[in-house]
This record gives structure tokens, C-alpha cells and sequence, in this order.
């Protein structure tokens, strides 16, 4: 029986200060395998009472041209994140390595977005933090790994 090939990784981030350490091990394996990475940040989306409060002051045209804003500032952050790691940590490596990374955002649940995006993709194997935002264990890598059909890779990021 063959090991199975690892052709597409979701790399789940949530694009905090902490994370590289889970975005190199995500490259290590996609050096290893050949294979693409789907960086993913999920958003949560704003609450039924945040919109209405908002909307006593914003109109709607104006909500949608934010959200749209952000999510185009997210696609850039994602851009840059991947671009200074490359600069720092791949550009002395003795051979060129050369990345294919899509990026994408979604909007929902953490962990249903995280797992029903590496069914879209097709992901072979899921890699994330260990570690919420706050630099506690975080529930929705438990349950991304309770209920990932997929191997998932969590990795310690050091925060403390």
C-alpha cells in the first residue's frame, strides 16, 4: 500500500505576529511533497447587532465598500506576510525554492470554514496553530482535528 500523496496543504492562519512558526512548517511540508499551499484567514462575521447599530449611521453602499476594503487589505497582508518570509528565510537556502501559495478568505465559523475549505480545495493535509490569539490552547484546532477527515498538522507557536 503507497503513502498517500500530499498534493494541496490548507495553511490556516490567523495572520497574528505569532505565526510564522506554523507558516514555515507549512512550507517544509509542501517542499517536501511538491505540493500547493492554500493559505486561509477566516473572518467572523459581524454580529446581527453590530450591522444594526452600524447601519443607524453608514448606509449599506457604504458597509459593502468597507467589507469589500477589508478583505482586499487582508489579501495584501497575506501578500506581504509571504513575501518578507521568503526574503528572510528562503533567499540563503543553497537551492532556489519556489512557492505556490493561493491565498483565500472566508467569512464564518472558524472551524467549519477551515474544514470546508480543504474539502473545496481538496487539501491533502491541514496545518495550524496550537494557539489562539491569546495564547491559549485554541478550541477551534481541537475541533478542526476532532473532525478533519484529513491529516492535521498543529504546531506550537511559542506564544506564550
Amino acid at each position: 500500500m503507497a503513502l498517500p500523496d500530499i498534493k494541496t496543504i490548507l495553511y490556516a492562519t490567523s495572520l497574528g505576529k505569532h505565526t510564522r512558526p506554523v507558516f514555515r512548517q507549512a512550507v517544509n511540508q509542501a517542499v517536501l511533497n511538491d505540493a500547493k499551499i492554500v493559505m486561509l484567514h477566516v473572518v467572523e462575521p459581524m454580529g446581527e447587532m453590530g450591522h444594526a447599530l452600524i447601519q443607524n449611521y453608514v448606509s449599506e453602499d457604504l458597509i459593502k465598500q468597507m467589507h469589500d476594503e477589508g478583505i482586499k487589505e487582508i489579501h495584501k497582508t497575506m501578500q506581504d506576510r509571504v513575501e518578507k518570509f521568503c526574503e528572510e528565510e528562503l533567499q540563503s537556502l543553497d537551492k532556489p525554492v519556489v512557492l505556490n501559495i493561493e491565498h483565500k478568505v472566508a467569512e464564518g465559523n472558524q472551524t467549519d470554514s477551515i474544514l470546508g475549505a480543504a474539502q473545496a480545495e481538496n487539501a491533502d493535509m491541514i496545518v495550524m496553530g496550537a494557539e489562539n490569539r491569546f495564547g491559549h490552547h485554541s478550541y477551534t484546532s481541537q475541533q478542526v482535528m476532532r473532525n478533519s477527515k484529513i491529516p492535521v498538522l498543529i504546531v506550537q507557536t511559542g506564544k506564550e
